[in-house]
């Protein structure tokens, strides 16, 4: 450490690609990834059924995943904390405080989420491009699929608002991970950690890596909003 500020001390660890810094800045993106990925694939079906289905309690059903956007993620982690803990249905796995225990509890909190986000993109594809699947004999599957295809850029900026949920998530992870050192420390985690510990310019290195991970989910969300002139034509 240079010693002239934490900030200067924090521009150091990022230059020299410290691995502590590294190392939680990676761990986070990979489980949050894997967590997103197994949500969406969960939601994404749900969604469809939601959106183009017509089924008794349909509304009732978009009421309770809007609902569950609600739930406090702490709430969340207490429920894995209960399955996953020795006592649980499922305490023989050990998989309480390991990275599975992380990516299993974001999930969760990204499920009804993506499933809202991605009902609303499917509904708002074109009525045009369904219809049409529809007279070339595309079955309910069919249907789904063209909706989706059409749905693509709604779908992503979904996915990539629940991957921001979930990253930025603290204390539900660390209830579930443990905050273990080159285990489960993430990085929101870790910058509470340091931050306890006085330690911060590692603090402040590991917040600028999550600052830069923010700016590249915005980034990519304003490259799918459409522009004003498309949308007035």
């Amino acid at each position: 450490m240079t010693g002239d500020s934490p900030l200067a001390d924090a521009f150091s660890l990022l230059w020299s690609f410290d691995d502590e810094v590294l190392g939680v800045a990676w761990l986070s993106i990979r489980v949050s990834s894997a967590a997103v990925l197994v949500a969406a694939a969960l939601a994404l079906p749900a969604a469809a059924g939601l959106a183009l289905g017509r089924f008794p309690g349909r509304r009732l059903l978009r009421a309770t995943a809007r609902a569950l956007m609600m739930v406090p993620s702490v709430l969340i982690g207490l429920l894995i904390y209960m399955t996953l803990g020795r006592q649980g249905p499922v305490g023989a796995l050990e998989l309480l405080y390991t990275p599975w225990a992380i990516a299993i509890a974001q999930a969760l909190l990204a499920f009804p989420l993506l499933t809202s986000l991605f009902a609303a993109a499917v509904e708002g594809a074109d009525p045009v491009t369904l219809d049409a699947a529809r007279t070339a004999g595309a079955g309910p599957l069919g249907v789904a699929r063209a909706a989706v295809h059409e749905a693509a850029p709604g779908l992503f900026a979904a996915l990539v608002t629940g991957f921001a949920r979930v990253i930025g998530e603290t204390g539900m992870t660390l209830m579930v991970g443990g905050n273990i050192t080159g285990e489960t420390r993430t990085m929101t985690t870790a910058i509470a950690t340091e931050t306890m510990r006085g330690e911060f310019e590692r603090a402040i290195a590991i917040g600028i890596v999550l600052l830069l991970i923010s700016i590249a989910i915005n980034v990519a969300l304003l490259a799918l909003e459409p522009r004003s002139d498309a949308r007035a034509r």
